[in-house]
């Protein structure tokens, strides 16, 4: 009996003291949160340095390589969840690009998709790569589209969640909002940072209050820089477009796009798969904006699978 109110004991002080943490120290409990999930995933932080940045980044596993970029206002750990399931299979680079979570941010620097695609370039030189799978999110998916349209012979595939820069689609409710002079993905104040997520996901995948209380606080602080990245890319949208520079593009690749996504019309799956011929389109079912975050152990397995119909 004593063994079990002793234990009792231990674990209220415990959660007592977690609770703590996460409502007092913030700061501290994101990082340890997250230095949790990147060591059950596998993965380390690193940084390398290319011409006027300085790059972060996330490592793990071993095979061939698998560089994962993110979408706009979003950074490295929007895969950290899905690379679980990816580790043991190939090696995960999951990068910040500049501009973005902890890669450097000069404020007057070009962030548009022909720049980016130009460091991702000077990114896979500094890791020594001469060719890589790529995976991308929204921003990310045309940059990488973009990346092996330019050098088809460094990229061996690609994965492409809920990606943009698609010429011809419908119009979503991200651009309708952007006519009106709203930023729906971003936030000007901490609390709409909870409309932003409401905004993203169907189902909220579950993040710590201390979390989300230093993402939304990261999001006010890059406001400015990411709503003028953001703007750029809107007015450049038909010469930045992937349309005429993937066409028949060889490449393989896996389209996926959540059915309720509200930032990209799930509709432009349907004109990625026609534009590169040997693509598979996955539309999964009551997911949002970013499947790997909503659905992460579905979303990795589906591409597991992919890969291993690449080498039948």
């Amino acid at each position: 009996m004593r063994f079990l109110i002793a234990l009792v004991v231990i674990l209220a002080l415990a959660v007592g003291s977690l609770f703590a943490l996460d409502r007092y120290y913030p700061e501290q409990a994101t990082r340890w949160g997250l230095a949790l999930e990147r060591k059950q995933s596998g993965l380390e932080p690193k940084t390398l340095k290319i011409p006027g940045f300085e790059i972060a980044y996330l490592e793990g596993g071993s095979g061939e390589p698998l560089v994962l970029v993110h979408g706009i206002g979003a950074d490295k750990d929007n895969f950290t969840r899905a690379a679980r399931w990816l580790t043991p299979h190939y090696r995960v680079i999951a990068i910040d690009l500049p501009g973005f979570g902890e890669s450097s941010k000069p404020e007057q620097a070009d962030y548009g998709i022909p720049a980016q695609v130009e460091r991702l370039d000077e990114i896979m030189t500094a890791l020594q790569l001469g060719r890589a799978h790529f995976g991308g999110s929204s921003m990310g998916g045309w940059i990488v589209a973009s990346y092996a349209a330019k050098f088809p012979n460094k990229a061996a595939s690609l994965w492409l969640l809920g990606a943009a820069g698609i010429d011809g689609g419908k119009r979503t409710e991200v651009r309708a909002a952007y006519d009106r002079g709203e930023y729906l993905l971003f936030s000007q104040k901490p609390e709409d940072f909870e409309r932003t997520m409401d905004f993203v996901f169907v189902k909220r995948p579950f993040v710590p209050g201390s979390v989300r209380h230093v993402l939304a606080e990261q999001a006010v602080a890059n406001y400015t820089l990411h709503t003028r990245i953001f703007r750029n890319l809107i007015e450049h949208w038909s010469e930045y477009s992937v349309n005429n520079r993937i066409r028949g593009l060889p490449v393989p690749a896996l389209v996926v796009f959540g059915d309720h996504d509200r930032a990209v019309d799930p509709g432009d799956g349907l004109i990625w798969k026609q534009l590169l011929p040997n693509s598979q389109l996955e539309m999964m079912q009551d997911i949002g904006h970013l499947p790997m975050m909503e659905a992460p152990q579905v979303s990795a397995m589906r591409y597991v699978q992919f890969r291993q119909g690449l080498q039948r």
